[in-house]
């Protein structure tokens, strides 16, 4: 025990150094480029297309939202849904050797003027940045990122105990230590779908109520996002943030800039299968 502490307490004060910060960046350059290119062999994005795959959409967000994390009340029909999903667009990403989904996320997408986003009505007042408002914007020009949710057997790693489907453990002889090196990076994986969605139906600025913590891991695989005002309580210490085009794709790292490269166009096979996404109805916002 006391040879461990010893060693921790070095390699602390190594890590600290400026040769440290170098070494540990490089490890993490490595781990990014080693998840990003092996994250298409696990996982695939699917857009929600129709009921079917809606259903599971709002099945996995009352898994997360009303029977875990009591955001919102449980619901008899076992489906989370609120007055925005008549304007959004639902991405799911998809365990391939399971098929199970491994997680959700929406962009709210109003078109009329009538169609708030979520943070307008609810955190309007939380938006300091007056210059970035969504009030400046058109309607088809905006978007907001919102209900990520990742069901508990895909966020558990291979060193906890698997005490079977109860506990939500995933099992070790399901997964190979490729794959669970890959799922903390779903999240990210959910955000590039919906980022990848948002710019193929020719959305110019998207927002987002998050935790700042998260922002920061956001920025470690390069997604900039910009603070537009104070933390808030809401679901949580969460703030508003803002991306557009340049800011996503001017930061990225190479290996996630081809990971979100890829989502896209898996995703962009997959819109002529949504009937409000034909193409005469995508040629007034889409631009190239």
């Amino acid at each position: 025990m006391a040879k461990r502490s010893i060693f921790d307490t070095i390699n602390k004060k190594f890590r600290r150094t400026s040769v440290g910060k170098m070494f540990s960046g490089y490890q993490q350059l490595r781990e990014a480029n080693y998840i990003s290119s092996h994250f298409s062999t696990y996982l695939e994005p699917v857009l929600a297309v129709d009921d079917a795959l809606r259903e599971s959409v709002y099945k996995i967000r009352h898994n997360v939202y009303c029977d875990e994390l009591a955001f919102e009340p449980v619901k008899e029909s076992g489906l989370e849904t609120d007055e925005f999903d008549a304007y959004s667009r639902h991405c799911m990403i998809r365990h391939i050797g399971t098929q199970q989904m491994a997680g959700t996320v929406r962009a709210v997408r109003p078109l009329q003027e009538d169609q708030l986003l979520p943070i307008e009505k609810y955190c309007r007042s939380s938006i300091t940045r007056n210059d970035l408002s969504p009030d400046n914007f058109k309607r088809h020009e905006v978007c907001e990122i919102s209900r990520l949710a990742v069901p508990k057997y895909f966020r558990r790693r291979r060193s906890d105990d698997f005490d079977g489907s109860a506990t939500g453990a995933i099992n070790p002889v399901t997964y190979s230590e490729t794959e669970l090196r890959c799922f903390p990076f779903i999240a990210v994986g959910l955000y590039f779908a919906a980022a990848a969605s948002a710019l193929e139906f020719g959305v110019k600025h998207a927002y987002v109520m998050m935790e700042p913590r998260l922002a920061r891991s956001m920025g470690y695989v390069g997604i900039k996002f910009q603070q537009i005002g104070p933390v808030v309580d809401y679901h949580g210490k969460r703030a508003p943030y803002y991306i557009n085009r340049p800011l996503l794709e001017g930061s990225l790292k190479p290996g996630f800039a081809s990971m979100l490269n890829e989502i896209r166009l898996s995703l962009r096979e997959q819109i002529p299968a949504m009937p409000e996404e034909r193409e005469e109805y995508l040629r007034q916002f889409i631009k190239d």
